[in-house]
C-alpha cells in the first residue's frame, strides 16, 4: 500500500481540511458549491505544491477517482521481485563509483539501497520543509502585511520570529506555514 500525501484545503484564508486526497476532494467540491465565488487552494502539505484537483462528477466518482491504489495490482506483476517492488532503471557514475560498489558485500544495488535507506532515516531535508513553507506562504499571504519579514525569518531559522510575524496573518495561514516546516516528505 502506498502512503498517501496529505493536501491542506483552503478558502480565502481558511483551511477547511488537512486530509487524504479523496477526503480533501470531497470537502473542496462541498466548499465550492457552498461558496463558488471563493478560490479554493489545495496544497500538498509535504511539498507546498499547489494541487489541482479533478472536481467533476458526483460525490462517488470523485471518491473513487482518489482513492488509495496498492503500488502492485495483479495488472502490473512482472517477472522479477515483485514482492520488493524493484523498478529496473539506469544509473550513471564514474568508473571509480563502480569500482566502490562492486567491492561492497551484496554488489552495487544492494549497497546504493542501503545508502538510500540511510540517508532517509536520517531525516528529511530541512530545505526542502522551508521551501513548502515558503510557497504555501507566498501563495496565501504574499500581499499581507509583515510579508518579507516573515520570510526573512523563514529563510534564516528563525522560528521565534517567524511565528511572530505570522501571529499578524489569520490564524489558519500562520498554522499552515509552521506545519510545512514540520511535515515529513512523501515516502518517510
Amino acid at each position: 500500500m502506498t502512503s498517501e500525501p496529505l493536501y491542506a484545503v483552503f478558502q480565502a484564508a481558511r483551511r477547511l481540511i488537512v486530509g487524504a486526497p479523496a477526503e480533501a476532494a470531497r470537502v473542496a467540491r462541498k466548499a465550492f458549491e457552498t461558496r463558488p465565488d471563493v478560490p479554493i487552494i489545495v496544497f500538498d502539505r509535504a511539498t507546498g505544491a499547489v494541487v489541482d484537483l479533478d472536481l467533476r462528477g458526483d460525490e462517488a466518482a470523485i471518491q473513487a477517482r482518489y482513492a488509495p491504489t496498492p503500488e502492485t495490482t495483479p495488472e502490473t506483476v512482472k517477472r522479477g521481485r515483485p514482492k520488493l517492488g524493484v523498478v529496473p532503471r539506469e544509473v550513471t557514475l564514474l568508473p571509480r563509483h563502480w569500482e566502490w560498489l562492486a567491492q561492497q558485500p551484496g554488489g552495487a544495488s544492494v549497497t546504493l539501497r542501503k545508502l538510500i535507506d540511510a540517508a532517509r532515516k536520517g531525516g528529511p531535508d530541512p530545505r526542502a520543509r522551508v521551501n513548502a513553507a515558503y510557497r504555501v506562504m507566498v501563495t496565501l499571504a504574499g500581499d499581507h502585511e509583515g510579508f518579507e519579514e516573515a520570510s526573512r525569518a523563514l529563510f534564516a531559522g528563525d522560528r521565534v520570529g517567524l511565528s511572530q510575524r505570522l501571529a499578524v496573518w489569520p490564524a489558519d495561514i500562520g498554522q499552515e506555514v509552521l506545519a510545512c516546516l514540520d511535515a515529513d516528505p512523501p515516502g518517510t
